[in-house]
């Protein structure tokens, strides 16, 4: 019996040490050390969330800049990809598909070349970021759409484009992108 309520005893402090204290140190930490990852990098516009800078959102207007595909539609509750291989008809089908509506949507000459980020997705089918490249090649339908000039918006894209440190490809986050697109003025 002296060994069970030792070990009762244990289990109790271990819970109490591991389940609650630990958490909240780590988590008061990170809201001290760095607040806007811990608050769920919310993005805000004029004093209201407007989405994540970690979570991709469908952009599906001409007017903005399109992002990488979604195999779950940016459900963020349903994280995840198709699991379809390179071999799958189906995967092949899907990026043909793709392949032909982005050359549709942002008028792209037969053969020219379309930046993966356009046509794969995710394995997270959530990811924010686009290339810069995949931007670039939406400009031309973006600067139509909104009637901006197209130099405005490589303006534009050079200043968001974030790639630190240099091994990294630069890429675009999307949200903002498009936020600062909506704050540009014809």
């Amino acid at each position: 019996m002296k060994e069970l309520m030792r070990a009762l005893l244990i289990f109790i402090v271990l819970s109490l040490i591991t389940g609650l204290a630990y958490p909240l140190v780590i988590t008061g930490l990170s809201a001290l050390f760095f607040p806007e990852k811990a608050a769920g990098s919310l993005v805000m516009d004029r004093g209201r969330v407007v989405g994540a800078a970690l979570i991709g959102q469908k952009f599906a207007a001409p007017r903005y800049f399109h992002g990488r595909p979604s195999a779950n539609e940016y459900d963020a509750s349903n994280s995840g990809g198709a699991n379809l291989g390179p071999a799958s008809a189906q995967f092949i089908q899907e990026v043909k598909a793709r392949v032909e509506q982005t050359r549709r949507e942002d008028n792209l000459r037969p053969g020219s070349p379309i930046p993966a980020d356009l046509v794969l997705a995710s394995a997270s089918g959530l990811d924010p970021d686009i290339s810069v490249e995949a931007a670039f090649i939406q400009i031309p339908r973006v600067a139509r759409e909104r009637a901006v000039s197209e130099e405005a918006l490589k303006d534009l894209l050079a200043r968001t484009a974030e790639g630190q440190p240099s091994w990294v490809e630069p890429r675009v986050n999307l949200l903002r992108l498009n936020m600062a697109i909506d704050r540009l003025r014809p």
